[in-house]
């Protein structure tokens, strides 16, 4: 299974949300910005760390559901959200 980052630049998100309709972990937060949740899934248990600061949250995920990050990402009409590959 791949290890990926899912990064959302803060600035950059307007809080249209097309990233909640392509995978469940994305959420708004408190701030009416997208944020992701790893336990937000109803259906799949997931575990990640998120790491949220005021410029961006950055979410690490060792498991095989890269695609609907990246779904998640090219739905995003702002560019806020990133998703790679990193190393173990």
């Amino acid at each position: 299974m791949p290890r990926y980052e899912v990064t959302i630049e803060k600035d950059a998100c307007d809080g249209i949300f097309a990233c909640l309709t392509r995978d469940p972990r994305f959420v708004e937060g408190d701030d009416g910005l997208a944020t992701i949740d790893p336990g937000a899934d109803p259906v799949y248990d997931c575990e990640g760390a998120v790491t949220d600061t005021a410029e961006r949250v950055v979410a690490t995920f060792d498991d095989d559901r890269i695609d609907e990050a990246r779904r998640a990402a090219a739905a995003c009409p702002t560019d806020a959200i990133v998703v790679e590959e990193v190393a173990e």
